[in-house]
């Protein structure tokens, strides 16, 4: 689904926040465009639905040196091999990455991205008072080579259809007794393709009491075993989410993977219907997500000092508050100081309508880790690719 998104509040130092003056005196460092430029963005995780109005104001704000943006999007997986070629063919035409953290941690592996940080960080305010302690968690995890743009606690959830399950499963023993019972009435997409699908994955070691939940390879042995296991039960795995909500809705599957924002937005969107709940499985953590925004290697020094500003401007409160949208990313601003009365007020009624009273607590009463690292990341989507839904994966 390309068009999904989104709430988390807190306060701003005074000394955090970026005024632009500042940002273009540290950029003047950077040779300036001789005319304004066009400035391709791509986006392989969805994040346009929230990011574009916040692109779009910084457009309108210099004309002197954006003339417009051009968008492309893509698959997380596609993204690698596109760089690549580029990168060796000297003609790199992508100015701006919009990633989740599975194309990061690819691009990281593989030496895709220009390391922003510490070089360029006098462009930037203090990231640790700027952003929210989940954010700036996520944030660490980039290395110096993104930034988040938006932040969610996201999952793992179960959403499921109340008129179809009565006997709801509340922990890991009971949904795979339901997935056997049930089969192919459960279902999750593919990680390394979907936020909930690896957000599940990344959750389980939690819920089971896995060695090492941050170590995918040598601590997640109950975890390995509950999926293969499950996967007896499961007719395939879709290769996105935007699949799994719409088999939902449509009544394919009565239960799937989740996260806070694929459930409120798609029952914006009348993809799943409004009334269709959530639960949460014994011992649940949040596991953490985010949205980046990465500067591939090789573009020229004017463009690279047009887009850090670009980044920058997005890290102000005024653009955060577009990264409400629908709730795609719920809660989605990844900054302090940006309530929801902030946001446009289709956003604040679509939240208002759609979203959860429970979320609050759950948020509240929960703990939120961290993400796998990168090559803990890779490691876990290529084990998952072989021994679990590889061959299933549609």
């Amino acid at each position: 689904m390309t068009t999904r998104r989104t709430v988390l509040l807190g306060t701003l130092a005074a000394g955090a926040t970026i005024a632009l003056g500042s940002k273009m005196a540290a950029a003047q460092s950077f040779p300036k465009p001789s005319q304004p430029l066009t400035i391709s963005v791509i986006d392989v995780a969805g994040d346009l639905q929230l990011s574009q109005p916040a692109l779009e104001k910084f457009a309108q704000a210099h004309p002197e040196l954006v003339s417009r943006f051009v968008y492309t999007q893509a698959t997380a997986p596609e993204l690698a091999g596109k760089l690549q070629a580029q990168q060796a063919a000297n003609r790199v035409d992508i100015d701006l990455v919009l990633t989740g953290n599975d194309a990061l941690a690819a691009g990281m592996e593989q030496g895709l991205w220009t390391e922003i940080l510490p070089k360029y960080a006098s462009m930037f305010p203090d990231l640790e008072k700027l952003y929210l302690p989940g954010a700036y968690q996520m944030q660490k995890m980039a290395n110096g080579q993104g930034f988040v743009d938006d932040w969610t606690p996201s999952g793992p959830l179960l959403e499921y259809a109340p008129d179809r399950v009565k006997d709801v499963p509340n922990s890991a023993e009971t949904l795979l007794a339901w997935a056997k019972a049930n089969p192919n009435k459960f279902m999750y997409a593919r990680p390394a393709n979907s936020g909930p699908g690896r957000t599940f994955a990344m959750g389980l070691p939690y819920v089971l009491g896995d060695k090492d939940p941050q170590d995918p390879i040598n601590g997640w042995d109950k975890t390995w075993a509950y999926l293969k296991e499950l996967g007896q039960y499961i007719e395939y795995y879709p290769s996105g989410t935007t699949a799994t909500m719409k088999e939902l809705g449509e009544g394919t599957r009565d239960i799937i993977a989740t996260t806070a924002g694929w459930d409120i937005n798609p029952r914006y969107l009348g993809i799943v219907p409004e009334e269709y709940k959530v639960t949460t499985l014994k011992g649940f953590h949040w596991v953490g997500d985010a949205n980046y925004m990465a500067v591939p290697k090789g573009i020229a020094d004017e463009r690279l000092g047009v887009v850090l500003q670009i980044i920058a401007s997005v890290l102000q409160p005024e653009q955060q508050a577009f990264m409400f949208d629908h709730a795609y990313m719920y809660p989605g601003p990844a900054i302090n100081n940006v309530p929801l009365t902030t946001a446009p007020q289709d956003s604040q009624d679509a939240i208002k309508q759609f979203g959860r009273p429970e979320y609050a607590a759950l948020i509240a009463d929960n703990p939120v880790e961290p993400p796998l690292g990168a090559k803990a990341l890779v490691a876990m989507f290529d084990k998952w690719d072989r021994e679990i839904g590889g061959a299933k994966t549609k």
